[in-house]
């Protein structure tokens, strides 16, 4: 499942390979709230229906995936019905250039994927994780332009993912990668997962296919992959 907001360039991601689309309902609120001082009364209330919804999220914040399905299905789609009428109504009451009318079409034009976490208990209700760790990459920007080259600018993205991974599971990234580095050169082929496995066979074939690079910029690069692909 891809979680987003309504952005038309995620739309390739989702086409052609079999995914289903869930939108951010931190966005959604987001809209709401620019659209405030338009129309108060209104975003008022539709806040706090936001709001509801993340109460049950966090009453199922440590259930099972299992149990937190249950209890959107029970809970948080009689909200979200109640909440789709009360959008219905409010932009009939608007003028369509209202912001409030634009903030409420958002929500509508995109209401069967903002209903997509009712269906899966693994799916989060936002992207606010996501959202977290691209201000690192933002903040990383001018740094970034240093990467050198293409292969480069992919490394510093895999190594990013890694240490992103790393935090969200409060694990050491300098303690995870040393280890990693340090015990993938000597692992035999037969110990690795079969994903990990064709990884490994993949790059040795595209190694034979290319110039010889530099050892060690092999030995990184590789361990990396090999490393994404097992998470």
């Amino acid at each position: 499942m891809d979680l987003a907001d309504a952005y038309a360039g995620y739309n390739g991601v989702v086409v052609g390979n079999a995914i289903k689309r869930a939108e951010c309902w931190a966005h959604a609120r987001r809209k709401i709230v620019e659209a405030e001082k338009s129309a108060p009364e209104i975003a008022k209330e539709a806040v706090e229906r936001v709001c509801a919804l993340y109460a049950v999220e966090r009453l199922g914040k440590d259930a099972s995936v299992e149990e937190r399905l249950k209890l959107r299905q029970q809970q948080s789609a009689p909200l979200l019905d109640r909440l789709h009428e009360k959008l219905l109504l409010w932009k009939e009451q608007l003028l369509p250039k209202h912001p409030m009318a634009e903030a409420i079409n958002y929500a509508l034009g995109q209401w069967q994927e903002l209903n997509a976490f009712c269906a899966d208990g693994a799916a989060p209700i936002d992207n606010n994780v996501s959202e977290r760790e691209m201000k690192r990459v933002v903040l990383n920007r001018k740094n970034s332009l240093f990467v050198g080259n293409p292969r480069g600018g992919r490394t510093a993205a895999i190594l990013a993912s890694l240490t992103s991974t790393c935090r969200r599971h409060d694990i050491d990234p300098q303690l995870y990668l040393t280890q990693l580095l340090t015990n993938l050169p000597i692992l035999p082929a037969s110990q690795l997962p079969p994903v990990a496995a064709r990884s490994v066979e993949d790059q040795s074939r595209r190694s034979q296919q290319r110039p010889a690079e530099p050892s060690h910029a092999n030995h990184v690069g590789h361990g990396f992959r090999v490393a994404l692909t097992k998470e």
